[in-house]
């Protein structure tokens, strides 16, 4: 059950109605079992032990923490967090990334069944059992509580990862009917089905074309399929963002943001800060800072700055944490060479690169009078960013990490930007309608998002759906109409047609 399926859309109206009609005090029940209804249609019915063994464990793990530290046996608290994250981890690297299967009569091999949103639960229990030992988060004392947490359906898709202290007491408070509350969540859906259904599904037809024939593709076309691709990812996982967390924002309850208009990031650091949010918090809070606190490395660090300097030996490192966490982002994505590249030691790469060459390029730039800031570098720094991130999307998206560097060494091997301009693009499966659909609607997302980070006259940073609100009620209601019409008119869906899962779902 996709959630831009029809079927999902009755079952989140079904559920939608039910929950402001039964008693406040029954409405996490509701979500509990309507989490329980999706994941049992949308994850393979009996993967649904997965999830609930992982919220067993971690109930289990934290019960005896309070014990402990009520018996005042810290090492017992310990041992307890310890054994229930390796335990979630190592279910985690079992099924996503050991190649681990059954031989079947034919002799092929079956590869062990992955349930929906495993690494999104599996990184949300292990935040919660970590800042339930570090006194950040209070033990939640109910198991169905706990379990709801874990698997709240809309996460389940595609996250995001969430964290105890923010979104737990949200979802077992009551909430009241609110007409701004459901509507402005209705609002970000239909925004997310745009972005999914109109966006997304074209540009990876061109995307698909150009990765998966690549060889008869070279020059302006590999960076033509890499950008293309970008911008199916990114509208495919934002747009999932949007209807996830629109569901969530109908039903009273907000979800942490995922995205914050990354492509006008200057640095691939910044990028990092707007793209995959969660992902980046989690990563820094349970990988980054514990490395640098444990005592090896500390050790290390005193070693090294006696060594070298109190500033040196603090940069190394930093740069040897930083490649431990990049290779864990890598493996995150997945068990393969090209997601430790593309997503993980490519950027780590750009980032240390970054850092040790700024002091050089502040000397030279301002001796060959070019200005370091201002609107015309921001405007530099944002294009740069854009591209390095396009080549690491090369590697994501590849089939291996030598297509990509095969994809990489055609696309500087031949010089043909007319195929942009002669109408060669329309052999890649789009046709001319479907292109200026395409372009028009990249257009609307460049601007909504320009239009995000831009103060208004008052100088106030808004999104465009407050922009939207303070309108009167009929323009409102006529731009929502409109999009929703748009996606109803131009959306790849309907009979016969099965839109490809969403990316991130797979991670």
């Amino acid at each position: 059950m996709e959630i831009t399926s029809f079927y999902f859309l009755c079952f989140f109206a079904a559920l939608l109605a039910l929950y402001y009609l039964v008693s406040k005090r029954g409405q996490w029940i509701l979500l509990f079992a309507g989490s329980l209804v999706y994941y049992w249609f949308a994850g393979s019915g009996w993967l649904i032990l997965y999830p609930a063994a992982a919220a067993a464990a971690t109930f289990i793990s934290t019960a005896a923490m309070e014990r402990a530290e009520r018996a005042g046996k810290q090492g017992l608290r310990t041992a307890a967090v310890l054994a229930d994250v390796l335990f979630l981890i190592g279910v985690l690297a079992l099924l996503k990334y050991l190649k681990f299967g059954m031989h079947q009569a034919d002799g092929t091999i079956r590869a062990l069944a992955v349930p929906l949103g495993l690494s999104y639960y599996t990184f949300t229990l292990a935040g919660y059992a970590m800042d339930v030992y570090n006194g950040i988060a209070e033990r939640q004392r109910n198991p169905a509580k706990l379990l709801l947490f874990g698997m709240f359906f809309p996460t389940m898709v595609s996250g995001p990862i969430q964290t105890y202290r923010e979104t737990g007491a949200e979802l077992f408070k009551p909430h009241r009917l609110d007409y701004r509350t459901v509507t402005r969540g209705l609002q970000r859906m239909v925004w997310g089905f745009f972005k999914k259904l109109v966006i997304s599904e074209r540009a990876a037809v061109l995307a698909n074309t150009i990765f998966q024939g690549y060889g008869r593709y070279p020059g302006a076309y590999i960076w033509f399929g890499a950008v293309m691709f970008t911008i199916q990812l990114y509208t495919d996982f934002s747009g999932c963002m949007d209807i996830v967390i629109g569901a969530a924002e109908a039903l009273g309850i907000r979800l942490p943001e995922n995205f914050a208009q990354p492509f006008f990031s200057r640095t691939i650091s910044e990028y990092w800060r707007r793209w995959h949010i969660t992902l980046g918090v989690w990563m820094r809070n349970y990988v980054f800072y514990p490395l640098l606190r444990t005592k090896g490395m500390m050790q290390l660090s005193r070693t090294l700055r006696k060594k070298l300097g109190k500033k040196a030996g603090k940069e190394i490192t930093t740069i040897l944490a930083m490649f431990v966490l990049w290779t864990a982002v890598g493996l995150w994505h997945g068990g393969d060479i090209k997601y430790v590249i593309g997503s993980g030691l490519l950027h780590w790469f750009y980032i240390v690169a970054g850092e040790l060459t700024l002091p050089f390029w502040k000397k030279v730039l301002p001796a060959l009078h070019i200005r370091m800031e201002g609107k015309g570098a921001d405007f530099f720094r944002i294009v740069r960013t854009f591209i390095l991130v396009n080549v690491g999307n090369v590697f994501f998206n590849a089939a291996s990490a030598g297509d990509a560097c095969a994809m990489l060494r055609l696309g500087v091997s031949r010089w043909n930007p007319q195929i942009l301009v002669n109408g060669s693009l329309l052999s890649l499966g789009l046709d001319w309608e479907d292109m200026a659909i395409l372009a028009i609607s990249v257009l609307v997302l460049f601007l909504v998002d320009l239009l995000s980070v831009l103060p208004d006259r008052q100088g106030n940073v808004m999104c465009v759906r407050d922009r939207i609100a303070e309108r009167k009620l009929p323009v409102r209601w006529l731009f929502w109409l409109c999009l929703l019409f748009f996606v109803i008119i131009f959306g790849e869906y309907g009979p016969g047609y099965s839109s490809a899962a969403f990316i991130y779902q797979g991670f």
